[in-house]
């Protein structure tokens, strides 16, 4: 079976089962992600100078730009949806 998947798709699927289980044995989720949270909002913080302020907006325009983004493959999503339904309907599909 394994010969059919490729290794890229293996090594994925190991990698993921492995988060999960280390995950799984972690008792206090918060102070394992504080680090990265810490070192998340200091790069805001480094960008604004130490203004506080300029750093939250900082952050909400990155979470904005990653809310369009989203956003827009949402959308093309829907497009290639409904063109496939199109061309399925005028015997696109047919051979």
């Amino acid at each position: 079976m394994e010969a059919l998947m490729p290794a890229s798709s293996i090594r994925r699927l190991a990698a993921q089962s492995a988060a999960h289980e280390s995950w799984a044995r972690t008792e206090n989720w918060p102070a394992r992600t504080a680090p990265a949270r810490a070192a998340f909002e200091a790069k805001f913080l480094e960008q604004a100078d130490g203004d506080p302020v300029r750093a939250a907006s900082l952050r909400k325009a990155y979470y904005m730009r990653l809310a369009l983004k989203s956003a827009k493959a949402r959308a093309q999503r829907r497009l290639a949806d409904v063109e496939q339904r199109l061309q399925s309907h005028e015997g696109g599909d047919a051979a």
